[in-house]
């Protein structure tokens, strides 16, 4: 959204918009210059010049964010200063967000208005950083009271340019009258510059009458002026040269030839030279590498018997690093078992403490103990319920003995 946003505003400012960064980086260089940023900034901080587009953020040029937000800080800071508000010089490991706010802080205070957010200053390049530099060098510009002027050419208007454009337009008249003719007509000119140098050829043989007295003119200047105007355009022959003709790629080769022997002469000059200041280099360096060596052989010998040791204490370590892990792994282990250990031994100090159990004991004895006196009861209800039943059926079983007895008895005599 929000680069669908960049392109319609841009598409509203223009196709040239794109651009315009351009020229105000070039405009706010030359700003710098006549405030002589040089001597003031770079020198005090010992900084390269600024190229025509550093502040210029394009996918062509090479970008440093780093180094751009620290160049664009350091010179609105002096900018600033500069114009008459005293401004404090920022660092280079100072927070970037406070140094922003407080540059369009002063920018808002010279009146200029910033509809942008500080976000758009942390890259150190790009249109709005380009925007508060060229603003702060105005305000700045201002105050040492210097104004850019337009400039103002001298107007050379002499007879003989006059003459020049005139013959320009007349041979440019006439070249393009030559091709809108036909091709007899250019037979018929061919034919008319023959006829001319035979003219001239025949005019060399007669013989020539030499006048007598000195002869003088008799015609005024301005007439001769006016005749001058009046047959320069017919005195004109312009001679069309065809591009694809192969004496003039030729010429052009040869021409080429000769800038490339001479400029091979004074390059390979330049070459030798280079050549020879490579080869003295070299062998300086060869023997001072050597010089150094002879030196520091002793050095050498001490930092390779230094890393042999080093070396072996790195090999003991590792030894003895490998029997710390494996007793810190069984050190882990019994400390795990220790924990469970504990652990059930404060679950069980846990249940003898308490008291609850003991409680629960007595009521369930006293609870069994109803239960017993319960069933006691029961039990005593059903045996006297099964003696009843016992003494019942022994008092029927007798009853009918008796039953049975007393009529064999008693028919026994009537028998």
């Amino acid at each position: 959204m929000a680069d669908d946003g960049r392109r319609a505003e841009e598409d509203d400012r223009g196709p040239g918009a794109a651009h315009q960064v351009f020229v105000v980086m070039e405009f706010l260089l030359e700003k710098l210059k006549v405030l002589n940023y040089e001597e003031e900034v770079l020198v005090k901080h010992n900084m390269k010049n600024l190229s025509r587009h550093y502040f210029v953020s394009s996918p062509f040029l090479a970008s440093n964010p780093g180094e751009q937000f620290y160049m664009f800080t350091v010179i609105a800071a002096w900018l600033v200063n500069v114009a008459g508000r005293p401004f404090t010089e920022p660092q280079e490991y100072d927070e970037p967000n406070a140094t922003v706010s407080n540059i369009l802080a002063e920018l808002r205070a010279f009146g200029v208005k910033v509809d942008f957010p500080p976000s758009k200053l942390k890259s150190g390049s790009g249109e709005h950083v380009c925007f508060v530099l060229d603003r702060l060098a105005e305000e700045a510009l201002r105050r040492r009271g210097f104004t850019f002027r337009r400039p103002n050419y001298p107007s050379e208007n002499t007879e003989e340019e006059s003459v020049m454009e005139d013959d320009a337009e007349l041979t440019l008249t006439k070249v393009e009258e030559e091709m809108t003719e036909e091709p007899d007509n250019e037979e018929e000119n061919v034919m008319d510059l023959e006829a001319l140098k035979l003219r001239t050829t025949h005019t060399e043989v007669e013989p020539s009458s030499k006048p007598d007295n000195i002869l003088e003119s008799t015609v005024d200047a301005a007439s001769w002026v006016l005749e001058m105007e009046r047959v320069l355009p017919h005195l004109k022959v312009t001679i069309r040269t065809d591009n694809k003709d192969w004496r003039i790629h030729v010429d052009q080769m040869h021409q080429h030839r000769d800038g490339i022997k001479s400029s091979l002469k004074d390059a390979k000059s330049y070459l030798d030279k280079l050549q020879e200041d490579i080869g003295k280099t070299l062998e300086k360096v060869s023997s001072r590498e050597k010089y150094i060596n002879n030196q520091l052989e002793h050095l050498i010998q001490e930092y390779r018997s230094a890393q042999a040791k080093l070396s072996e204490a790195k090999e003991r370590y590792q030894q003895a690093s490998g029997g710390v892990t494996e007793r810190t792994r069984a050190l882990a282990e019994n400390s795990e078992e220790l924990d469970k250990v504990k652990q059930e031994m404060e679950e069980k100090g846990s249940s003898m403490s308490d008291g609850a159990p003991v409680v629960k004991i007595k009521q369930s004895l006293t609870k069994l103990k109803q239960e017993i006196v319960q069933m006691d009861v029961r039990i005593g209800v059903v045996e006297h319920t099964l003696l009843q039943a016992k003494l019942k059926e022994k008092s029927n079983m007798t009853r009918d003995m008796h039953a049975t007895n007393i009529p064999e008895a008693v028919a026994g005599p009537f028998a």
